[in-house]
């Protein structure tokens, strides 16, 4: 009990009994599915177990005296936006006294996972509970004017909610108000000011069908998600309103002293059409491999409510139940009868035909790997347009480029925004940025995977498969890079590098110029000498014209060309057992000189098992037109331990080596 303070029991609790038993209900746990918005109620599962063991479903009492004055005439209901709201009940019970609901009720509830307030609230939970069917309890001497309006909300409207919370909303969310002020969100949460209390005399009960999505997005919006919010976004039907309401007044008359008015309100304006499928025998045949009786087909569906009229010489006419909203087609038909016929109850049957080898398809083999990797690397993956418009273009390729080929313009255009079909993917990932960039994230890693349309003379456009990456604003601590630096060139190069290590290529990076790139911080990508990409921090120009106001990094692949360097069988190498010996050595190079080809040189020795740059500096004592790189050396061997010896005669083969590629000088 949550140690709220002593536990009252139940006078008829016999003194000794069990405490288990006086407690004790069992309590079963299901686990729904959101296409079966019937089930998330007693009723629901009792129909569920009467088809199941052949015993009917005893349905709650509704039936009631009504003594107090007609409904109609003391509270009137208007429904703004039907398509939002297509019914909406009303019932009065005037006289009822606030107290505690009785124990049965309470401990129901309890069980439920529900904590009991009070009788009109409890009843109101225990009647949800029952027939699924969301209510709530205003308080109908707080209602100005004694009516009910059902609109959306006006932009910046506010209101408290019933949990205390404030709330800003939107004209996409929709309010339940009286004549000043709103009194509830629609199928979310009741206000504060129109609660039930001590105080309360009369009461004006809701029972409304409200637009499952729209209540979904502003649950979501709002992040408040209630009992009542659940069912609604699953989708209601429009029937069960008036039945929850006359159960949910019966048991005030009973339990809180009230007397119900004549009649209800019922506004429905948007009323749905009796569900109607036809089903062939064909179809049932097919579908399930067996053949039923129309006795045993009638049986099942009669059973789980549906009305099956039989139609010579080869189908039913079924009427859906207004409860079962998930029905709508004859396969759904043919679900349930499988469903209750038991799924053990089919025959299993052998392929007609012969399992149709796999066809190997590298290209999109590839793509998934790439994908996959670039996740992995915490890269966020984006989707956008094939189509754009020539001004995007012009703002991240040369006008020459566009003017030499130009891109392919599509005949019959829906827009001048959709005039064009790519040649890149650059604009699109820095639109993307930009428009995230208003949600102020600290770090933005975007990607698309994506075919760009490359112009052919007299031919149609040549479609090559292109990765593109973007990365944005300061770096978390990973990736090897301290926490707090701004993601650069090497940010982009540190995700590159992640997917060529999934795909177990090396990858030589020589410097470049490109017109969207920043001149001294861009190189191409090459991998067994084919040229595959381009990496570099995006040229502040390009990057103003976007309206983005920090540095940002970009890398494109052509994924068509790097197929071919992508083996498919991996060879083991295992880890050599002998201990590995730790070295940095650092050189001087023409500033012009790529690490990359420094790389290259050092991983040519038999001897190197790994080799990395952690330092490239220029300024003193440095000469001009010189720069440093520093490398991080392990050697190894897989048959001995290296000595001192081997390792620094092959310390002077590398450096000779760089000595005569490079014209390199050795710093330390």
């Amino acid at each position: 009990e949550a140690h709220e303070g002593i536990l009252v029991l139940s006078p008829e609790a016999a003194v000794g009994a069990p405490l288990a038993d006086v407690l004790g209900d069992t309590v079963f746990d299901f686990d729904l599915t959101p296409n079966r918005p019937d089930l998330f109620s007693m009723l629901g599962i009792a129909r569920e177990v009467a088809a199941l063991t052949g015993q009917k479903v005893r349905d709650p009492s509704i039936q009631y005296e009504e003594k107090g004055a007609a409904a109609k005439g003391r509270a009137k209901v208007t429904i703004a936006d039907p398509d939002l709201c297509p019914r909406y009940v009303g019932a009065i019970i005037e006289g009822v006294k606030i107290a505690p609901s009785p124990d049965w009720m309470q401990e129901r509830l309890t069980a439920a996972g529900l904590r009991p307030i009070n009788n009109i609230v409890d009843i109101t939970n225990y009647v949800m509970l029952e027939t699924g069917q969301p209510l709530h309890a205003f308080d109908y001497d707080r209602l100005a004017g004694h009516h009910i309006i059902v609109r959306r909300a006006e932009v910046g409207e506010k209101m408290e909610l019933l949990d205390g919370s404030q709330h800003t909303f939107t004209n996409e969310m929709l309010m339940i108000t009286d004549a000043d002020r709103s009194v509830a969100v629609a199928g979310v949460m009741g206000g504060f000011d129109s609660e039930v209390t001590e105080e309360t005399k009369t009461v004006l009960l809701e029972a409304a069908n409200f637009n499952g999505p729209n209540i979904r997005r502003t649950s979501q919006a709002l992040k408040v998600r209630t009992d009542a919010s659940t069912r609604f976004e699953k989708g209601l039907s429009q029937h069960v309103p008036p039945i929850a309401a006359a159960r949910a007044v019966k048991l005030m008359v009973d339990h809180a002293g009230g007397k119900a008015a004549k009649g209800v309100i019922d506004a429905h304006p948007g009323k749905a059409k009796e569900g109607r499928v036809t089903v062939t025998m064909e179809r049932i045949v097919r579908v399930l491999g067996i053949e039923l009786s129309t006795k045993r087909i009638r049986e099942i569906l009669t059973a789980l409510g549906f009305g099956a009229r039989w139609m010579p010489p080869d189908r039913f006419v079924v009427r859906v139940p207004y409860w079962r909203t998930d029905v709508s087609i004859a396969d759904d038909v043919i679900e349930e009868i499988a469903r209750i016929e038991g799924y053990d109850q089919l025959p299993t049957s052998q392929l007609r035909g012969q399992i149709p080898e796999l066809v190997p398809q590298p290209r999109r083999d590839l793509r998934d790997r790439v994908r996959d990797a670039l996740a992995d690397a915490g890269m966020q993956e984006i989707i956008t347009y094939s189509l754009t418009d020539l001004e995007s273009l012009q703002k991240v390729l040369p006008k020459e480029e566009l003017a030499v080929a130009p891109p392919l313009r599509v005949s019959n255009p829906l827009s001048r925004q959709w005039e064009y079909a790519r040649t890149t993917l650059r604009h699109a990932l820095l639109d993307t940025l930009a428009s995230n960039l208003r949600g102020d994230q600290s770090l933005i890693s975007l990607f698309e995977m994506a075919p760009v349309f490359l112009p052919r003379e007299d031919d149609l456009p040549n479609e090559v498969e292109m990765a593109f990456g973007i990365v944005s604003g300061r770096e978390p601590d990973r990736w090897g890079r301290p926490a707090g630096e701004p993601a650069d060139l090497y940010a982009a190069k540190s995700r590159l590098d992640h997917v060529f290590s999934a795909l177990r290529l090396t990858a030589d990076y020589r410097e470049a110029t490109d017109v969207a790139y920043l001149p001294g911080r861009t190189a191409e990508i090459f991998v067994g000498g084919d040229r595959v990409g381009l990496i570099g921090e995006v040229h502040p120009k390009v990057v103003e014209r976007f309206d983005i106001g920090r540095e940002v990094a970009m890398f494109e692949v052509d994924l068509d060309a790097l197929l071919p360097h992508v083996g498919e069988i991996v060879h083991f190498r295992p880890v050599s057992q002998y201990p590995a010996v730790e070295e940095d050595l650092a050189i001087v190079v023409a500033e012009d000189v790529p690490a990359g080809r420094a790389l290259e040189l050092i991983r040519a020795s038999k001897l190197v098992a790994n080799v990395s740059v952690f330092d490239v500096y220029s300024g003193e004592p440095i000469a001009a037109g010189k720069k440093s790189l520093a490398f991080a050396i392990s050697y190894q061997a897989e048959g001995r331990t290296l000595s001192d010896a081997d390792v620094a005669k092959e310390r002077r083969r590398i450096v000779g080596r760089l000595q005569r590629e490079l014209d390199a000088q050795l710093r330390a």
